[in-house]
This record gives structure tokens, sequence and C-alpha cells, in this order.
């Protein structure tokens, strides 16, 4: 599992140098393949390629007429984008994807463990999210309802 997270750039060709700690596991547990996404074009999604491919599989039987799932299709296809690292650890975020979630060259980003995949925010978008969006009592109790 990912856990933590670790700040970051991109450098003006796109490309993201994966924290050490994470592209450590990445490379040890499912290799250099990635897709690169996002849902709400708001943070970048990073699934080692063997967990979007588990998705893929789960997503599958639902059938196709399905709007819940051809939007969820539309938006990551629009975004998406298999990667590979590189021998420095780097992957190319696509533009529409850095441009819509603001992470493109010198910017400050923070790379963040969501257990098994990684996202990538603006900081200061990520800073204002946090703050405008706490932590609630309903949300502690809505984990403590599921055991957790």
């Amino acid at each position: 599992m990912f856990r933590g997270s670790a700040p970051a750039r991109v450098d003006d060709k796109g490309r993201l140098k994966i924290p050490t700690d994470f592209r450590r596991f990445i490379e040890e547990r499912y290799g250099p393949d990635l897709f690169v996404t996002s849902v709400h074009g708001d943070a970048a999604l990073l699934y080692p390629l063997p967990v979007w491919e588990e998705l893929e599989s789960r997503l599958g039987p639902v059938p196709s007429a399905d709007r819940a799932k051809a939007r969820f299709l539309e938006r990551v296809s629009y975004f998406g984008q298999q990667v590979r690292l590189d021998g420095q650890g780097r992957l190319v975020i696509p533009q529409i994807l850095r441009e819509s979630a603001g992470i493109g060259a010198d910017v400050d980003v923070v790379v963040s463990a969501r257990l098994d995949h990684l996202v990538v925010w603006n900081r200061d978008r990520f800073a204002r999210r946090l703050e405008e969006q706490p932590f609630t009592d309903e949300d502690f109790r809505a984990l403590s309802e599921r055991g957790i």
C-alpha cells in the first residue's frame, strides 16, 4: 500500500519525478508502467498499470449503456495516458491534465498516497481543498460504521 505524501515539481517538459519511496514501491511491486488520468481534472491520478487493469476488469461486466460507466470512461480517457517511468523515475503527465489541474512547470505539487494509487495535486489548491472540506465528526462516524 502507498502511504503518506511528498513534495515534488513538474519540469518544463511536463515530467514529474516520482518521490523515491513511492518510486521504489511501484517498480518493485508493479513495474515501470502506469496509467495517469483524472476524473474531475483537478488532480492527476497515478495508477500502477496492474491496479488500473484490475479496475478495468471490474468495469468490464457493467453494461456499456450504464451512464455512470460511460461518464467515468469519458473522463478517464480524456485526461488519461499510459506512461512508463524513465531511468530517473520520471513520467510525463498529459498536457491537458497539467493545464486542468494546474500542475505545470515551476508549480509546487504534492504527491499523496491513496492506498493503491497516487494523487498529484497543485499544492496550493490541495491546501485550499483541505481547508474548505474539513474532515468532520460525520466522516469519523461513517468510517466507524465501516469498522475503521
